[in-house]
């Protein structure tokens, strides 16, 4: 048998009502939820299960809501018998990341997630900067439609997320006009995305030096499982790594695609996400058409597809 990867989403995934029949199921979830709410300083189970979606929208509640929803139903799945070998998630994911294989606390994660949702939303003002979603497109054709944008702003790739399926982000026009040359250089579609912020660019910069203040305040702990990085679609080289490389995927490209090969190479052929929403399972999908191997691509996001999951794989 091959390796399990757990795998996190990222921003974008929330909904109201996400992590509730776990936690009215599972006194394990539920201790997260209440750690959390200590954590952050409001009830994360209110915001979580009745939102309202406004709030829930705020990018420093986003973070760490989709983080105590993912962790909360990772940590039912370490109970019931189901271990990762290996681990990454989309963004915001690679904390969840970073807190299954025992690098940060999960205490220390969810008020860092907080103030890194509040940092990054407050690194651009509101209006200046957007994303947008390439579809059909490849790496390098997508390369000469950023180059030819560039006389009008920053636009920079910010996510590749599968064969495809890469996201741009910078300035509004740059973004637009980048959108209006991948069009006419090939690509199926272009869409600009409802953002508060051009996530992962250069213009983040600032975000990431505020939070690498924050890091300097916390513990940060040697690893149970390897975790790969998307700054590198690379290991953790250890936990001296840990800063740097959360620091630099805050405006750098999230290399997503070439994380999964990764996970692949490695002998993963069990792919479990973890947390609101299927989109990473989704890009997996569509990553993993080009192996000849078996590949199973799991979700939990609910009581029955978390049981389903463990009648499947679990060995207890």
């Amino acid at each position: 048998m091959g390796k399990v990867a757990f795998v996190f989403p990222g921003q974008g995934a929330q909904y109201v009502g996400m992590g509730k029949d776990i936690v009215e199921n599972y006194n394990t979830a539920n201790e997260i939820f209440d750690l959390a709410s200590n954590a952050v300083g409001y009830d994360m189970k209110k915001l979580c299960f009745e939102g309202p979606e406004e709030e829930l929208k705020k990018t420093e509640n986003t973070q760490p809501s989709i983080l105590t929803t993912c962790i909360a139903m990772a940590k039912v799945l370490e109970e019931k018998g189901l271990k990762a070998d290996i681990t990454a998630g989309l963004s915001l994911g690679e904390y969840a990341s970073l807190v299954i294989a025992g690098v940060l606390k999960f205490e220390d994660a969810v008020a860092l997630v907080k103030k890194r949702g509040k940092y990054m939303q407050e690194a651009v003002p509101i209006g200046k900067g957007t994303m947008a979603a390439i579809l059909g497109m490849e790496r390098d054709a997508l390369e000469n439609a950023l180059e030819k944008a560039k006389p009008y702003g920053i636009v920079e790739a910010a996510n590749f997320n599968s064969p495809g399926q890469i996201v741009i982000s910078g300035e509004v026009e740059a973004v637009e006009k980048a959108c209006e040359y991948a069009k006419e250089f090939g690509a199926l579609k272009a869409v600009i995305l409802p953002v508060s912020a051009p996530f992962h660019c250069s213009m983040l910069v600032p975000a990431g030096e505020k939070l690498a203040i924050e890091l300097d305040q916390i513990d940060i702990d040697a690893f149970n499982i390897p975790v790969i990085a998307n700054a590198n679609a690379d290991y953790y080289g250890g936990s001296s790594a840990v800063k740097g490389l959360l620091v630099e995927q805050v405006s750098k490209s999230v290399l997503w695609e070439d994380t999964v090969d990764r996970m692949l190479a490695d002998g993963v052929d069990t792919f479990i996400e973890i947390g609101p929403g299927k989109s990473l399972s989704q890009f997996i999908k569509k990553i993993t058409k080009k192996s000849k191997e078996s590949i199973r691509i799991f979700n939990v996001e609910d009581k029955e597809s978390l049981e389903n999951v463990i009648e499947n794989l679990s060995t207890k």
